[in-house]
């Protein structure tokens, strides 16, 4: 990745602006995109919607059709440089041909997209620290300006000290007919963004939002029983879905909906008077705090012993979100012990630390993983 990029910009010096002044990040990210490419070679399907997310987010950096091309021509160049024995005719007629593909899709994608708005700006109507390492943000978009999304859905964050480093966060709440909304942010070390959307914003500063993406929301859910595992700032998507389907509003009836809140000790259960709040206004919730070993906890376990408490016999549907340990192994879970269940999961991985990342699994490698 190193090599690409010094022969990207060597050869097309406009595309360095395009990109944050440290690259260690973006290397990573076009590496795990590469390989996702690889791995969905065999689901065109999957990987043309990827390809079209992929270049729907690149429109903020100011991509056009051309650059797809010098892009991948580099790319194409530096695998043939590192391919050693590996590297033959043969494959590099395969790699022109999924590169060829990776770029008509992006450039038509972008194409597409071009009516729609590249980012909007978000301003900071609330900031509450919750913790040393979490607060949680309510940002205000002009409801004219045409932002949109949908319970559970995720969107990339960028504030103004570091340009062109964009992270991804879920969004915690249903919509509002206010336009704000909540992001429950954790600052990790070393995360500029988490860091600065933590403890250097303010109410009134402004930050860059991009479009709500992500296929596990509250419209996936198809059964009257919902069964909700958050681990972590992973229950901000959880919290959206819980809110949306067990609204009163929703007809014929909400589902009943269990919300299981995983935490460390009891200080990490930073948004527990929300949720209370919450289900309060809400009969169909009933929110379960997980502390291993707590006296709130009903029986001082973990949140895996808790989930197979509560999975449901009947049919239902199962979203989970949180450290990818803690979804991978729920997932395991769920396909042992109720295989029945519809499962709604983040592909293991792809949550670090509050905040999204693109997945870096092969489709549907995660064991029930239905979204």
């Amino acid at each position: 990745m190193a090599y690409f990029f010094a022969s990207l910009f060597v050869r097309n010096p406009e595309f360095r602006a395009m990109f944050p002044l440290a690259m260690g990040g973006q290397r990573r990210r076009v590496f795990d995109a590469l390989a996702r490419c690889v791995w969905g070679a065999d689901e065109p399907e999957s990987l043309s919607d990827y390809l079209r997310q992929l270049a729907r987010d690149h429109r903020r950096y100011g991509v056009l059709d051309q650059h797809y091309r010098a892009f991948c021509d580099t790319l194409l160049g530096a695998l043939q440089a590192f391919g050693g024995q590996g590297w033959s005719e043969r494959a590099g007629v395969a790699w022109r041909a999924l590169l060829g593909h990776a770029a008509t899709v992006m450039a038509e994608a972008a194409r597409e997209a071009s009516g729609e708005p590249a980012w909007w700006v978000g301003e900071v109507a609330g900031h509450d620290r919750r913790g040393p390492d979490v607060a949680v943000l309510t940002l205000r978009t002009e409801p004219a300006a045409g932002f949109r999304y949908r319970s559970g859905q995720y969107l990339d964050v960028q504030v103004p000290r570091w340009p062109r480093v964009w992270r991804s966060y879920s969004i915690a709440n249903a919509p509002r007919p206010d336009g704000t909304i909540d992001l429950h942010v954790r600052a990790i070390p070393g995360g500029r963004v988490s860091s600065a959307l933590v403890g250097q914003t303010g109410v009134g500063d402004a930050v860059l939002i991009g479009p709500a993406r992500g296929q596990m929301t509250a419209a996936s859910a198809s059964s009257g029983t919902v069964l909700c595992v958050a681990g972590g700032t992973g229950l901000a998507p959880l919290r959206a879905i819980a809110e949306e389907l067990a609204s009163p509003a929703r007809a014929p009836e909400p589902p009943q909906v269990r919300l299981l809140v995983a935490a460390r000790d009891e200080r990490d259960l930073y948004d527990l008077a929300g949720l209370d709040e919450l289900a309060a206004d809400r009969p169909a919730l009933k929110i379960t705090p997980v502390v291993p070993g707590s006296r709130g906890n009903e029986h001082g376990q973990g949140v895996l012993a808790a989930m197979a408490r509560h999975l449901p016999a009947g049919p239902a549907d199962v979203f989970v979100c949180g450290p990818p340990g803690m979804v991978s192994a729920a997932l395991r879970l769920a396909a042992e012990q109720a295989p029945h269940l519809r499962v709604h999961a983040d592909a293991p991985g792809s949550w670090r630390d509050g905040r999204r990342a693109a997945p870096c699994q092969p489709p549907g490698s995660g064991p029930a993983c239905r979204a």
